[in-house]
């Protein structure tokens, strides 16, 4: 379910970048001839979230994770909320089963709207995205304005596609999981034409859905394609789409009854299940095009864009408050809850994006650079339709309640529209084989839109915003190197057009400036690899949300801050048939210096774990060629359930097992996947998020089997 606020309007994206990409093919063809040759060979990388090209992640002065397609399928993930298991500094931030994935990451949530990259342009990741013709997904962890124009703190997530093999690849997967759901994906690669020129990736899925949660059955598909054209030897024009379709209902959360944290209930029970309750619809249509010309063996210039369009149905039968006893932010203390007709039909999302990078290397006086010079326009169109949002009566929070429909859409959807342009530079310079500074600026000028359908609460404001940023490293050894960063973040915030509730409405707040200081340790080498980050970030907070309780109209302003400091730590160790990776992250973040709410000041934010632990073991057995076996926990520590800290969910620990053996038939290279999920089949609190002013828990996965086999010639 998504409440629609007010957010920002874009217009069409100017030729600029359109022309530039044909005034920059041109003289390049034109000196194809005198250029030494560049050959390229094999996939040429994607755009990478950390924005530093083709350096190695191991030598990058940032915290980034990297999940690999192999290890996607190796956990049966679905989704991004599937991943969090891979990196303790990810965690559930109102990850509904059905609905899309909200994360967290170093305890502030990313927003959906500006923290999801897909093949480094930006997208709207308020939809569901599929997982299956991705080749990996980079989380970067930290600040991200020297990455982004305006975004939460904590980190970006970039997705990146498949592309085409230099040779043929001929896959298939099947999966099956307990209580019947059913996947089916083919994966096909290869290179045709004279001198191999032409290259394709075909990725197809189709999944029955049918989990242990009641309620929640649905399909999805997904059709992908991308192609590349090798136009000579210093050219390169890459292209790629895809199409997917979700159909499924939500599981919708519980809450506190009353004042009370209430014992965990059966995981498969949805609140979500009246007669009336249908699923909801996301489809989504996204493509890049990219064109990569070597203009010098140091230098390149590489031009993309990019469009996504979005259409969604969003129906729930949503619990919200109890006006019972006058509490609207949880439910009440006899298991009773507000009943809603959710249904928000036809809403349209739609964001466009072209960028051009330079990127290349110079020495002067032995020093070397590393530039990369780039200018990123992007548009964003969301239309959100009037939607229905009706009491229909009492639930109860056994499930057992049936009330009335009323789809009546009585509440005006919005307009949204906005227009990015940003421009960015970075230099990383090597003063000697050891020393290298990293510096980078990125300087963006928006303007934002938004209106109701019935042509009330119109905001309009336009804004410019740099962001700075900078590091240092050291290498002590050849595979050892010591690291310190400091950065900032950005995001731009307008007072709602509100009246009733703000003093001062369609005010736009300065920008809200997060900063980051970062300092850590990298290293490699047999048997052993390992890392080390200490970090701290403040976050301005503005009192927008907070307003909304008062019951008397307030000044929408900064309200102090969020200050989270932390201590990640990470070792991944191989020996003979042995492997194990073990991560943590310690985090103390806590609110200061709120003045409308200083009850919350010194308490830990909701939702937010103080301790989070991953671990994998690995075994390859004896006698049993291609065999291993894998068991996996996690755990993570208790959250908080309201501001003030008074109620807590306790901690909790998962464990998963899975036994996998891969072996060659002939020609054929095949795996069978046997794994169990919660194994111990435990009951707990997974997270409790308050969104949209309301306190929801939701429960982890019942125990779960799931067998799996793919085949790839």
């Amino acid at each position: 379910m998504a409440f629609h606020a007010p957010s920002t309007r874009l217009g069409r994206i100017p030729g600029a970048i359109a022309l530039l990409f044909a005034a920059a093919a041109a003289p390049a063809f034109a000196q194809q001839a005198t250029l030494a040759p560049v050959t390229v060979t094999g996939q040429v990388p994607a755009p990478d979230v950390a924005g530093f090209g083709a350096v190695p992640v191991q030598e990058l002065p940032v915290s980034v994770d990297v999940v690999s397609n192999r290890q996607i399928e190796a956990v049966g993930a679905r989704r991004l909320a599937d991943l969090t298991g891979f990196d303790p500094s990810v965690t559930d931030a109102y990850d509904a089963p059905g609905y899309w994935d909200f994360l967290a990451i170093r305890g502030f949530t990313l927003d959906n709207r500006f923290n999801y990259r897909r093949e480094g342009l930006p997208i709207n990741a308020e939809t569901t995205i599929p997982l299956d013709n991705k080749e990996r997904v980079e989380i970067l962890k930290g600040t991200s304005g020297i990455q982004a124009g305006t975004s939460a703190p904590g980190g970006l997530v970039n997705y990146v596609v498949k592309r085409p093999t230099d040779t043929d690849l001929r896959a298939v997967r099947l999966e099956y999981t307990s209580r019947g759901s059913l996947l089916g994906a083919v994966d096909l690669g290869g290179r045709f034409g004279a001198d191999s020129a032409f290259g394709y990736r075909l990725n197809v899925a189709q999944e029955r859905l049918r989990p242990e949660v009641h309620n929640l059955d649905g399909e999805r598909s997904l059709v992908a394609l991308a192609m590349d054209w090798r136009i000579g030897r210093d050219s390169l024009l890459e292209a790629e789409g895809e199409w997917s379709r979700k159909s499924q209902a939500s599981q919708v959360g519980f809450s506190l009854l009353g004042d009370t944290l209430p014992a965990v209930p059966d995981p498969r029970l949805n609140l979500n299940n009246q007669p009336w309750a249908q699923p909801s619809r996301f489809d989504a249509a996204t493509g890049t095009l990219r064109f990569t010309q070597a203009l010098s063996p140091d230098w390149k210039l590489v031009l993309q864009a990019g469009r996504q369009q979005l259409r969604s149905n969003d129906y729930t039968a949503f619990p919200f408050g109890c006006s019972a006893e006058g509490n609207y932010d949880r439910y009440c203390s006899d298991g009773s809850f507000d009943y809603y007709d959710y249904r928000s039909e036809g809403e349209r999302r739609r964001q466009d994006a072209a960028s051009a990078t330079l990127r290349g290397t110079l020495e002067t006086a032995g020093i070397r650079h590393a530039l990369s010079l780039g200018l990123l326009e992007s548009t964003v169109k969301n239309r959100l339709p009037d939607y229905a949002y009706n009491y229909v009566g009492t639930g109860t929070v056994d499930g057992m309640t049936v009330v009335p429909s009323d789809p009546t859409p009585a509440f005006s959807g919005t307009r949204l529209d906005e227009r990015s342009t940003e421009i960015s530079v970075q230099d990383a310079i090597t003063w000697t084989p050891r020393l290298s500074t990293w510096i980078g600026l990125r300087h963006t000028r928006l303007h934002r839109e938004s209106v109701a359908n019935d042509g009330t609460g119109a905001t309009a404001y336009t804004q410019g915003l740099s962001t700075p940023w900078a590091a240092v490293s050291y290498k002590l050894a050849a595979s050892t190197m010591a690291y310190a960063s400091w950065g900032q973040g950005v995001e731009s915030q307008v007072v709602p057009n509100n009246g009733a509730i703000y003093a001062n409405p369609g005010a736009v707040l300065p920008a809200l400036k997060s900063r980051q200081v970062e300092a850590g340790l990298k290293g490699g080498g047999q048997p052993w690899t390992w890392q080390l980050a200490a970090f701290e970030i403040h976050r301005p907070v503005s009192n927008i949300e907070d307003c909304n309780n008062t019951g008397v109209a307030c000044t929408g302003a900064f309200d102090g801050e969020a200050v989270h400091r932390g201590l990640e730590a990470a070792a991944g160790w191989t020996q003979g048939a042995w492997r194990a990776n073990a991560s943590g992250m310690w985090l103390h973040a806590r609110r200061e210096g709120s003045v409308l709410q200083p009850e919350v000041n010194g308490q830990r934010p909701v939702n937010v774990p103080a301790f989070i632990a991953r671990a994998e073991l690995g075994w390859k057995l004896p006698g049993l060629a291609g065999a291993e076996l894998v068991g996996r926990a996690s755990h993570e520590g208790s959250r908080t359930v309201l501001p003030d800290g008074s109620i807590s969910i306790p901690a909790w620990t998962r464990l998963d097992a899975a036994l996998r053996w891969e072996r060659r038939v002939g020609e054929v290279q095949t795996a069978w996947t046997l794994g169990v999920d919660n194994l111990g089949d435990r009951r707990y609190w997974r997270e409790s998020p308050m969104q949209f002013g309301h306190v929801y828990l939701y429960p982890g996965a019942p125990r779960t089997f799931r067998i799996g086999f793919s085949a790839a010639i």
